[in-house]
């Protein structure tokens, strides 16, 4: 395959701006602890061409950096990124979650989420911002702050902050645990500066006063299956695990951000104190939610 020398102007004849689409793909198989070699293996080509690409001796095409994408596990926002860095147009369209060609989309999520009561399920992005939840969810947020359900909610921080649900968590200390060590890898897969953000300010909030008397044993223990969420309810306490759905096919780059996180119950008593707490709620007009 023939190798060409570096291209200054991208396709569309205009310098592009930010770093070289070269240095991405070096620091993308970096972050996946891959080698030249690694990655050559992967995609079916020289170890040769793949370093010139990262040195940019070699300009890649269009195909080319989708493959390599696609081979690098890269999100679609920053495959996007790759391709403009290269001087191309952005493949994966990025459409709102309401706009018309997401009806289909939004239709299923709400369909998850209203099948899954009356356990509790909700919508986050890629950032953990709430898009939608179900009527389980509204009974766990008592006594939560009125500046944390300003939108845009974080759940993340909705879980740790000390005006949020963190002095109801009865296993706070492991759940502290699990939420940044999820949030650490997803940082890993991602490379998103926001999320990191995100994980500093997690991790400078205090203990509750309740810590003190933590259920969920000490820091760095490990349950044999699942981690709890054990949640003090007016209801009576609620023992959750949770579970992740995400669109596996997705080729749009919101739908691709977009998780839904269903909470089950995790004995007896915490799947009737969710039935009675949903039949509180009055069913909404028919038509709506």
């Amino acid at each position: 395959m023939p190798h060409g020398t570096p291209q200054t102007t991208a396709r569309n004849g205009r310098t592009p701006a930010g770093p070289a689409v070269g240095a991405l793909l070096r620091s993308w198989r970096q972050r996946r602890g891959l080698s030249q070699l690694d990655l050559a293996c992967e995609a079916d080509i020289s170890t040769r061409h793949v370093s010139f690409l990262e040195t940019g001796r070699s300009q890649p095409s269009r195909g080319m950096l989708i493959h390599l994408a696609e081979r690098l596990d890269v999100p679609l926002r920053e495959r996007n990124a790759l391709l403009v860095a290269a001087g191309f147009a952005p493949v994966y369209s990025e459409h709102g979650l309401d706009s018309p060609a997401m009806e289909a989309a939004r239709k299923a999520v709400d369909l998850v989420l209203t099948g899954h009561e009356p356990f509790p399920a909700l919508a986050v992005d890629r950032h953990w911002q709430l898009l939608a939840a179900n009527r389980a969810v509204a009974p766990l947020l008592e006594g939560v702050s009125a500046d944390l359900l300003a939108g845009p909610v974080n759940v993340l921080r909705l879980s740790l902050h000390p005006g949020g649900l963190a002095g109801r968590i009865g296993n706070w200390r492991q759940w502290r645990e699990h939420v940044l060590s999820r949030l650490s890898r997803q940082i890993e897969t991602s490379a998103d500066p926001a999320l990191a953000a995100l994980r500093s300010e997690l991790q400078g909030y205090p203990a509750p006063p309740t810590a003190a008397s933590d259920e969920g044993g000490a820091d760095g223990h490990h349950p044999d299956v699942v981690v709890p969420l054990r949640l003090h309810t007016s209801a009576g306490l609620l023992n959750l695990f949770s579970t992740t759905t995400v669109f596996g096919t997705a080729v749009d780059v919101t739908l691709s951000e977009l998780a839904i996180e269903a909470f089950f119950p995790a004995d007896a008593e915490t799947a009737e104190r969710l039935r009675r707490m949903l039949a509180e709620i009055p069913s909404p007009p028919r038509g709506e939610g």
